[in-house]
Order: C-alpha cells, then sequence, then structure tokens
C-alpha cells in the first residue's frame, strides 16, 4: 500500500542438533528493515524474521521488483551467543560450511493479498525450471522435520511419564518407611512399658498365725 509499511515474517526453522547462525542480506538495504538480520537459532527450535519495506510513494512499474535475499546459515559451537559469533562467521574463504537460499521479492496489491502465496509461487514456478523439484525437496525435509518433532514429542512424554512413576515409586516407599519406623517406635513403648510393669515392687501379703 501506497504511504504505508508492508512487512513479511520468514521462518527458520533449525531441525538438526546442532547450534545454526545465520544471517540475512539483501540488494536493496536502503529499502527494506530486517530484524533480528544476524541470530542464533538452537536445535529443534526456529526463529522469526521480520521483513519491513518501508513506505513507497508510487507504485513500481508493472509491480514488478528485482530486490532479492540471500539468508546464509553455518553450524556453530554450541550454546553459542549471536553476540559472540566472529567477523568471519559467514565468510565463503574460511573452511566452514556455509549454506545459502535466495528469495525473490514479488508485489501484490491489497485486493490480492489474499492470493499472493498462489501468484507468489506461479510466478517462481514460470522463471525458474528447476522450482519444482526444489519444492520438493522443501516440502520432503518439512515432513521430516515434523516427524522428528513428533517422536521428540512422544519421547518427552514418555520420559515425563516414567519420571511420575518413580516418583510415586519414591512416594511409596517413604510412607512404608515411615510407616514401619512408627510401628517400631510403638513397639519399643509398650515393650518398655510391660518391663517396667514386671520390675515394679509387689505387695507381699502377710499370714498372722496365733496359738493358743
Amino acid at each position: 500500500e501506497l504511504e504505508k509499511p508492508s512487512f513479511c515474517d520468514l521462518k527458520v526453522v533449525n531441525n538438526t542438533e546442532h547450534y545454526v547462525a545465520f544471517k540475512v542480506k539483501t540488494t536493496s538495504p536502503k529499502k527494506y528493515f530486517v530484524r533480528p538480520n544476524t541470530g542464533v537459532v538452537q536445535p529443534w527450535d526456529s526463529s522469526v524474521i521480520r521483513v519491513t519495506l518501508q513506505a513507497p510513494r508510487e507504485y513500481p512499474p508493472d509491480m514488478q521488483c528485482k530486490d532479492k535475499f540471500l539468508l546464509q546459515s553455518t553450524i556453530v559451537p554450541p550454546n553459542t551467543d549471536v553476540d559472540d559469533l566472529p567477523a568471519d562467521t559467514f565468510n565463503k574463504e574460511s573452511t566452514k560450511e556455509i549454506q545459502e537460499c535466495k528469495l525473490k521479492v514479488f508485489y501484490v496489491t491489497p485486493s490480492s493479498r489474499g492470493n499472493s502465496e498462489d501468484e507468489g509461487f506461479k510466478s517462481y514456478s514460470d522463471q525458474a525450471p528447476d522450482s519444482n523439484s526444489a519444492v520438493q525437496q522443501l516440502k520432503d525435509e518439512r515432513d521430516a522435520a515434523v516427524r522428528q518433532t513428533l517422536q521428540l514429542q512422544q519421547e518427552l512424554d514418555f520420559l515425563k511419564r516414567r519420571r511420575h512413576r518413580r516418583n510415586d515409586t519414591g512416594f511409596s516407599l517413604k510412607f512404608a518407611l515411615i510407616v514401619g519406623l512408627i510401628g517400631i517406635m510403638v513397639g519399643l513403648l509398650l515393650n518398655f512399658s510391660f518391663s517396667s510393669s514386671l520390675s515394679s515392687p509387689a505387695a507381699v501379703p502377710t499370714v498372722e498365725t496365733t496359738t493358743s
């Protein structure tokens, strides 16, 4: 929309057991506001990146856009914070493996926003001959990530139930020990009381005899 900023959210999913750092670059940094443009995603976690287009004063010719985005990612040591990333983290000349994902920008009018995803996918398919295989690969990776997430959730639920059962067993053992100690103490008190009653002096009857 004219005179109004527009935004789009990108969700970065880390479906590995490693810490992964990412960085977002664009061919038109003065037009877009990206936050966060750099970050670290923990294993099996995700991060949302908001890309904001500054308020345009006029519509581009034929609603065409040549702007592109580049998303770079690489594995970093565990427990790495975004402030601890070295300056050469995303340097291709380093020994690290840098993965890249290129994204094209498509403009849509507010009236056609409901079909923006279909239009963008159709335009991208027309321009990229290998897009179908790439999209299929992304779908397969997404399905694999969903299956892994479900499996992890099931394992977590199993561990929670197992831990709950252990707590119940521990409680039963504690309860039995307390009852046993109380029984022992009661037995000792009864024994002590019985022993005291036996050791106390008893009255001895006297017999008087008379002689005639």
